[in-house]
């Protein structure tokens, strides 16, 4: 089991992701809906691992990301995009993001990747 915040501004995707979670027996500690509580949340619940969307209000993923990572550099974060920007996602993983994840959502692959990076 590992313990989990979610950070997506869309309660839909949120709704999704706790499902993925029960699914895997994962705990969720917290939802943020912006990049800022996101950051705020992860200093309050010093969770296992982050799902952290790129575009949210008030702070966009990967800034978030990377106060994060200022914070914990052993953080361990999965992007969550919509986007196939290859470049963003590069300029993520080189930030120190552990793996990034694709909308709409695999639920194999969301508890693949959660596993994977839990157990690197």
């Amino acid at each position: 089991m590992v313990r989990v915040l979610i950070a997506d501004d869309s309660d839909a995707i949120r709704l999704v992701l706790k499902d993925i979670l029960v699914i895997g027996k994962h705990e969720l500690v917290g939802e943020a809906t912006t990049g800022e509580e996101a950051v705020q949340l992860f200093i309050k619940t010093k969770p296992e691992m982050i799902l952290l969307d790129m575009a949210m209000p008030k702070k966009d993923g990967l800034s978030a990301l990377k106060e994060i990572l200022s914070i914990e550099p052993k953080a361990r974060i999965i992007m969550i995009t919509a986007s196939d920007n290859q470049k963003t996602m590069r300029e993520c993983i080189s930030a120190g993001a552990r793996a990034y994840i694709l909308k709409p959502f695999d639920f194999q692959n969301v508890l693949k990747t959660i596993s994977d990076i839990s157990s690197s």
